[in-house]
């Protein structure tokens, strides 16, 4: 049965979708099945995998809805062991459409347990936001995962996002733990001060993963041109920083 983790930070900007598409990339890459699921209304993940999203007649929302099952939504990537659940315009309007809905917190949890077999680990990229489909994203999720940006300002939504996580746990998922923190987007002519470690460490005291991910133009340039960093540029600082991590998430696990 998948391992299945969400990819979360309300705030924008900080390597989020970056990290849900190679973390993915490489646990493929190292022998995994892996599903990468984009909740993300933007569709940045499923573009960056060389999708164009505007073409799709169904993806995740429409497994979400009941329309189709969500084995009939899920298509190949570049990567052998990659596959992705895409977003399509319809998912924009899904946190107002599914207000109503039975088990509208449950829709993604319940729609994925026909795929759950099918996967090592299924990756959810969660919206920057704190709205209904990040919450169904925790609720299906065993595992929260979260990518915090090397800069102090990045810092500030962390006990928000942390609050709406215990609040998932209280009401809805009570097994729902913390994976970690991996620090994104990092400049080493800057530095990590000890402010902002010592602040990650207050939050997350048991597990923030050794592997940093750099400040890298081949990583950015990557999702233009529909390419993980692994089939873009995988002798880059980038591509090895999130080898690193993933295979640290591996050693994590067992």
């Amino acid at each position: 049965m998948a391992q299945i983790i969400s990819i979360v930070n309300q705030k924008g900007g900080v390597g989020k979708t970056t990290t849900a598409v190679n973390l993915g990339a490489y646990l493929a890459h190292l022998g995994k099945f892996v599903l990468l699921v984009d909740m993300d209304p933007q569709a940045n993940a499923t573009s960056g995998l060389g999708i164009d999203h505007r073409k799709l007649e169904k993806g995740v929302y429409e497994a979400i809805s009941g329309e189709v099952a969500f084995r009939d939504v899920i298509v190949n990537t570049p990567v052998q062991g990659y596959k992705v659940a895409p977003a399509t315009v319809s998912l924009a309007g899904a946190n107002v459409e599914l207000v109503n809905a039975e088990r509208r917190e449950f829709r993604l949890y319940d729609s994925l347990l026909e795929a759950r077999h099918d996967f090592d680990y299924i990756i959810i990229d969660c919206p920057p936001s704190l709205g209904l489909l990040t919450i169904n994203s925790l609720t299906a999720a065993d595992q929260v995962f979260i990518p915090v940006q090397a800069e102090y300002y990045a810092l500030e939504g962390l006990g928000q996002l942390l609050e709406t996580v215990k609040l998932v746990q209280e009401n809805l998922k009570p097994d729902l733990k913390i994976l970690g923190a991996v620090i994104t987007m990092f400049d080493s002519r800057v530095g990590l001060s000890d402010a902002i470690l010592k602040e990650l460490y207050q939050y997350f005291p048991n597990k923030i993963f050794r592997s940093v991910i750099p400040r890298n133009v081949r990583l950015a340039e990557a999702p233009s041109h529909g390419l993980t960093i692994l089939h873009y540029d995988n002798k880059s600082k980038g591509a090895k920083a999130y080898e690193r991590l993933a295979r640290e998430l591996l050693e994590a696990r067992i």
